[in-house]
């Protein structure tokens, strides 16, 4: 019987930034969820985090496209962990 994937199991699998667990585009929702718990009291941690993330995987999503960038990269990791108001 195969396990079913946990909170912990939704990581990047590189150089692709699919979510391991889900397949879809990383940060999926799940970990989104995840991060934004685990940085709860630290929100200038998370935003740093995941710049260097999205810098990270802009190139290397790049080397996979031919040098081209994807150009939903701010929204995929930054917008969404930005404070609402």
């Amino acid at each position: 019987m195969a396990r079913r994937p946990g909170p912990a199991d939704h990581v990047p699998s590189r150089p692709t930034w699919r979510c391991r667990a889900c397949g879809v585009a990383w940060p999926c929702s799940t970990a989104k969820l995840n991060l934004l718990a685990r940085y709860r009291e630290r929100k200038a941690e998370l935003r740093a985090y995941l710049l260097a993330l999205h810098g990270t995987a802009a190139e290397e999503l790049a080397e996979l496209d031919g040098g081209r960038r994807p150009a939903d990269l701010e929204d995929r990791f930054t917008a969404w962990a930005e404070p609402r108001g």
